[in-house]
């Protein structure tokens, strides 16, 4: 595996100095440190010195003729490997005909790339172009810089949230981003450049072999990610990892540890500003992902579920609702339960929306047990389904059942099967439709009730429960036979019906149970 290292976007490398015309023209010849010229040139330095290393500070690029050897060339070359010079270009011609074997080997033992030049070249060019290179590199960094401090300020200053810092991190560097917290869940994932599949792919195994840094920013494990530490109240907190580009593109430099580093920090000014926590917030936005299928592939979609430590393959899915009156901290209850087993996220009107994710068929029924009697209310279970896909079908019937089922209530749990008469006029309580029907039937009833204090409403309520048996009506009214004949009488004068007839019966009983869903309370959070 090729070794990723961070360099300075200040310098230019010793295969980058030889591709100069300048060192072209000489006929340049690499004859030891083959695999070392992606080494930094910071400076070069020609010399003829018997001990230059007493002049090098290191990552120099040394240029020598040679009049200056010493005749123990293998403790010149260790001296010279010691203090970390970047290479030596030794030119031929005017000491030396062809590279003196006991430099060639002591350099070959060290390490150090040795190249010959086997024309002659004017050193003085060399050193002009080199500075030149590294000067507007300089610069260019400087500008980087400020350009980067600049952006992550505005960020901050305009309150941005984690999923704006993250993502500006990945478009500056053109490599993947991931915010992850201490439990390796991916919870933000901006891939820049990359797959999401790629990035995200077997996160939290990947993750864990990872180690932090020991210092700020390093780059760590067999990967090679950029890692760096997001903090909150002087506690760390979770990671940010850049990982490698491509093959050509696996070099980290100074620009994208500066981009790293200034993202950790605007991460940890708009955790301190922002009161959803990122958990929270990542949950939701990969449900309502599901939900809304706001993605542009069900692969990724899986990916970033299972980044979140919810595996989803293979699994049987389902979508409950509930409502409740604290949802905050009902929300932490359910996270607490169903961690690893269910996205978690507060759905705003619609209440807080669960998707469960279990192995065996009918499996949603402990869980959406346990939720209920978290939740102290009912909740409404939708379709199990066996793809994310199918998702937003469940979510939709799991609407529908909540539309149809009060709130109020012992805990229980609801499904499609649940929906009787009553339940779908429940739905359909504010339709103008149901209102004038109930209104048409029941009216003259209701209005006599009012002015005369009887309750001749729920006598026929009883009556139409018990199919027309007045033995059974008369028990349920808590009335004598005689007493329940003459209010079925009474009744039959002011709505100018005939309880006898089915029909008749039929009507009224649709028209009250309409009558019942409008009296319903709505549930909490709802219009």
């Amino acid at each position: 595996m090729q070794v990723v290292r961070v360099s300075d976007g200040g310098t230019v490398t010793v295969a980058e100095v030889l591709a100069l015309p300048v060192l072209v023209r000489g006929l340049p010849k690499v004859l030891a440190g083959h695999d070392r010229l992606d080494r930094q040139v910071r400076w070069v330095h020609v010399t003829e010195w018997e001990h230059p290393a007493s002049a090098l500070r290191g990552g120099e690029l040394v240029l020598t003729t040679g009049f200056g050897f010493p005749n123990r060339l293998e403790e010149w070359a260790a001296e010279f490997a010691d203090i970390g010079a970047a290479a030596l270009v030794l030119e031929l011609g005017r000491r030396f005909q062809e590279a003196p074997y006991e430099l060639v080997a002591a350099c070959r033992a060290r390490g150090v790339p040795l190249i010959v030049l086997q024309r002659g070249i004017k050193f003085v060019d060399v050193t002009q172009e080199v500075h030149a290179m590294i000067l507007t590199g300089q610069v260019r960094t400087l500008r980087a810089a400020q350009h980067v401090h600049d952006t992550f300020t505005a960020l901050s200053l305009r309150g941005a949230g984690a999923d704006e810092v993250v993502r500006a991190a990945a478009t500056m560097t053109g490599r993947a981003v991931v915010l992850e917290n201490l439990a390796h869940q991916a919870l933000i994932c901006a891939p820049g450049e990359a797959m999401v599949e790629d990035a995200l792919n077997r996160w939290e195994e990947r993750s864990r072999v990872t180690p932090s840094p020991t210092e700020r920013t390093e780059v760590c494990g067999q990967e090679g990610w950029l890692v760096t530490s997001v903090e909150f109240r002087g506690q760390r907190w979770g990671r940010l990892a850049m990982l490698p580009g491509s093959t050509a593109e696996q070099r980290f430099h100074t620009d994208h540890v500066m981009v790293l580093e200034r993202a950790a920090i605007a991460l940890t000014l708009s955790r301190l500003t922002h009161e959803t926590r990122w958990e929270e917030q990542a949950q939701r936005d990969a449900l309502l992902d599901v939900l809304e299928q706001r993605h542009l592939s069900w692969r990724d979609t899986r990916t970033k579920i299972t980044a979140l430590g919810v595996p989803t393959h293979g699994r049987r899915l389902a979508v409950v609702l509930v409502c409740a009156a604290d949802r905050e901290v009902l929300l932490d209850k359910l996270r607490a339960r169903l961690e690893g087993s269910a996205l978690v996220g507060d759905l705003g009107e619609r209440g807080i929306g669960v998707l469960l994710a279990y192995r065996e068929p009918g499996g949603w029924r402990p869980l959406a047990t346990d939720i209920s009697e978290l939740a102290g209310a009912p909740v409404y279970v939708g379709a199990e389904v066996g793809e994310l896909s199918e998702v937003a079908r469940s979510a939709a019937e799991a609407e529908q059942v909540a539309d149809a089922v009060p709130p109020v209530g012992p805990a229980a749990v609801h499904t499609i099967a649940d929906i009787g008469l009553p339940q779908l006029f429940y739905s359909l309580r504010d339709d103008p439709r149901v209102q004038a029907y109930a209104e048409r039937q029941l009216a003259a009833l209701l209005a006599h009730d009012q002015d005369h204090g009887t309750d001749l409403l729920t006598t026929l309520r009883h009556y139409l429960a018990s199919a027309g048996n007045k033995s059974i009506a008369a028990r349920r009214s808590h009335l004598s036979r005689q007493a329940l004949y003459q209010r079925l009488h009474l009744i039959e004068d002011i709505l100018r019906a005939d309880l006898e007839s089915g029909d008749c019966r039929a009507q009224l009983h649709v028209a009250i149970a309409a009558l019942d869903a409008q009296r319903a309370r709505h549930r909490p959070g709802r219009a």
